[in-house]
């Protein structure tokens, strides 16, 4: 039987220092001064939404996502009047007024085809309202192509050939400056490859979990879903090896874009 893809909000705070860094990157080329709606797109479990806030005092704040878990969480974030959360895929969301400042950080790769989704954003921008966006740029790194050539290995392929994580997933910083700047936004686009010291017991492995690995333990029972993370675990092993004083780099390229709509839009 097939399990849920549920998010786990504490997986994913394992490394909450080493996720809260791109966004607070991407934060600081947001040049808003007073905006007055402020919309996070795949809020997650809310901390760094909950920041936008105390960055605009006088924003109205609302996070979106559509894992229960993670809106369970995020829920400790809610200020009344201030920030609010709620359920929805970003696929579907629809502003209900003029935004001010869009905020989307580490979710677009999960979405094929976001290109048009980005196109569609831009176009609900208050006039000088700005959008912005940071995608893991690693779908060539070993931690995804290990992880797709063994689901498409003999052993997976029956399961797990199409949930294999895509080489291509997101686009690079051109791809995206020429999306935005195609609807008259100005836009800074840039990549940034970040170290990772890792600790503990396979701790790429740990960092994977609650990400790319995610959605294809979900297709497997307990068994094979065990079978195939100890094969998966050892190729980790191998790719990335433990230094010297214990620790584990991992290099993480990331990808982010910011673009401000004309005063006249």
């Amino acid at each position: 039987m097939t399990r849920s893809a549920a998010w786990d909000p504490a997986g994913y705070l394992r490394f909450a220092d080493e996720r809260a860094r791109p966004f607070t990157d991407l934060l600081a080329r947001v040049g808003a001064r007073e905006p007055l709606v402020v919309v996070d797109l795949g809020c997650g479990e809310g901390a760094l939404t909950a920041s936008l806030a105390a960055r605009w005092p006088g924003a109205r704040v609302t996070g979106v996502d559509s894992s229960p878990d993670m809106l369970a969480a995020a829920a400790a974030h809610a200020v009344p009047g201030r920030v609010e959360f709620v359920a929805g895929d970003v696929r579907d969301w629809q502003p209900g007024a003029p935004v001010d400042v869009l905020v989307t950080n580490a979710v677009l790769h999960w979405v094929p085809g976001h290109a048009e989704l980005l196109r569609r954003w831009a176009g609900r921008l208050a006039p000088g309202g700005w959008l912005a966006l940071q995608v893991p740029g690693n779908g060539r790194a070993p931690t995804h192509a290990l992880l797709a050539d063994l689901c498409r290995s003999p052993r997976w392929a029956g399961l797990l050939a199409d949930a294999a994580p895509a080489a291509d997933a997101v686009l690079d910083p051109a791809g995206y400056l020429e999306v935005l700047t195609g609807e008259g936004l100005a836009v800074d686009a840039w990549e940034t490859t970040y170290l990772h010291v890792l600790s503990g017991d396979d701790p790429v492995l740990g960092w994977v979990r609650s990400t790319v690995l995610r959605p294809v333990l979900a297709r497997l029972d307990a068994d094979d879903a065990a079978e195939l993370t100890a094969e998966y675990a050892a190729a980790l092993r191998e790719a990335y090896p433990p230094r010297v004083d214990g620790t584990t780099l991992l290099p993480f390229r990331r990808v982010f874009a910011v673009g401000q709509a004309g005063a006249s839009r």
